[in-house]
C-alpha cells in the first residue's frame, strides 16, 4: 500500500481501536517469552508510541516494512524508527549479538538459538504475521516457465540436461536457506548457483539472461499499484509451480498461498526482546493489529493476524 493511499485509513476511530488492541497483544505477546527475565530499564521516552527504535529486516520484506514504518510514523510522529535490511542471517546474529530488540525474519529461532538466550538471559517472544511467497522468476523471452519440484531440485543440484544458472539474492539469504530446506531436504546443490546483492539484482540478471532463473520474495514481483487485480512485474516472467496435492501447476498468488495451493511458501515472522511497553513492542503490535496486517495484505502476503474470506468467482462472458 501506498502511504497517500494507506494515510486514509487512518481515521481516529482506526486509531483509538489500534491502542486497545495494543494493550491486549502486549500481554499475548509476552506470555511467549521463553528465556530468562530482561533486567534493562526502559527510559520514559521508550514508549509504544514513542521513542527511538533501530530494528533489523531480512531484505527480502524491505517493501512491505517500509509501508508499515511509514504508516506508524505518521500518525505516532513521536516515535522514530531505523530500519536496516540485512540477510536473514546477519539479522538473526544482531538479534543474538544484543544489537536490536527486533527483527522481521522468515523463521522462528532454533532450540540452539533459544538456549543461547537462556544463557545470556535474553528474552526472546515471536509471532508469524504473515504467509509469504518465494517467487521463481524467468526472462521475458523463456519458454520454460512451469516446473515441478522435482524438476527444480534436478536443477539446483546441477543435474538438469538443459543448463540453467541459478541466482539468489545472498549467501545468507531467506530465500536460498527456504530452498536447500524446504526443496533440496539438504541435497546439494549444483555449481550453478550464484549470489547476487539483493532481490532487485536477481531480477536485473534475470532480464538479461535468457537462461536464468532467480528467487526473489513475492513483494519484488507484485504490481500493489494496482488495486483491482493481482498483477506482476512485467519485466519478467513469474514461472509456475507444480502442486502435487492438487496436481496442477500455480504462480504465487494470493489466494492460492492462502489455500495452500502453491507449494513456496513461508511465513513473515517477528522476533523480539523487550519484556516492557515500549517502541519495540509497540510497532510489533501495530503490524499484528488489522492496520498493518491491512498493509500486508495490500502488498500481496496472506495475513495471518486477522480473518480473510476466499471466495471462487466466476466470470461470465456472456454478452
Amino acid at each position: 500500500m501506498r502511504v497517500n493511499d494507506t494515510t486514509q485509513l487512518m481515521s481516529k476511530l482506526a486509531r483509538m481501536r489500534f491502542k486497545n488492541q495494543l494493550i491486549a497483544l502486549s500481554l499475548g505477546t509476552l506470555s511467549l517469552a521463553s528465556c530468562g527475565e530482561d533486567k534493562s530499564v526502559p527510559k520514559e521516552t521508550d514508549t509504544p508510541t514513542s521513542g527511538v527504535l533501530k530494528m533489523v529486516v531480512d531484505e527480502t520484506y524491505k517493501p512491505v516494512i517500509e509501508e508499515e514504518v511509514k504508516v506508524f510514523m505518521s500518525n505516532y510522529p513521536d516515535a522514530k524508527i531505523e530500519v536496516s535490511y540485512k540477510p536473514e542471517a546477519e539479522a538473526i546474529q544482531d538479534y543474538l549479538a544484543g544489537k536490536t530488540k527486533l527483527i522481521v525474519v522468515s523463521r522462528k529461532l532454533t532450540e540452539k538459538e533459544e538456549q543461547y538466550c537462556l544463557n545470556n538471559k535474553n528474552v526472546p517472544s515471536s509471532l508469524e504475521l504473515a504467509k509469504d511467497a518465494v517467487a521463481l522468476v524467468c526472462n521475458k523471452d523463456a519458454k520454460d516457465t512451469a516446473f515441478s519440484i522435482l524438476e527444480l531440485k534436478g536443477i539446483i543440484a546441477g543435474e538438469s540436461q538443459k543448463k540453467y544458472t541459478i541466482v539468489f539474492d545472498n549467501a545468507g539469504s531467506s530465500t536460498l536457506r527456504f530452498i536447500t530446506d524446504s526443496v533440496m531436504g539438504g541435497q546439494k546443490t549444483g555449481k550453478n548457483l550464484y549470489a547476487v546483492k539483493g532481490n532487485q539484482q536477481v531480477i536485473d540478471y534475470v532480464k538479461k539472461n535468457p537462461e536464468a532463473l532467480g528467487f526473489v520474495g513475492l513483494s519484488f514481483v507484485t504490481d500493489t499499484m494496482d488495486s483491482t487485480a493481482e498483477r506482476f512485474s512485467t519485466s519478467i516472467k513469474v514461472a509456475s509451480v507444480y502442486s502435487d496435492t492438487m496436481q496442477e501447476y500455480y504462480q504465487p498468488y494470493q489466494a492460492d498461498i492462502a489455500l495452500k495451493h502453491y507449494p513456496l511458501v513461508r511465513k513473515m515472522t517477528y522476533i523480539k526482546n523487550e519484556t516492557y511497553q515500549g517502541l519495540a513492542t509497540g510497532f510489533s503490535n501495530f503490524m499484528a493489529s488489522d492496520i498493518g496486517q491491512m498493509i500486508m495484505g495490500k502488498e500481496r502476503l496472506v495475513p495471518l493476524r486477522m480473518s480473510i474470506v476466499v471466495r471462487e468467482a466466476e466470470i461470465n462472458t456472456k454478452k
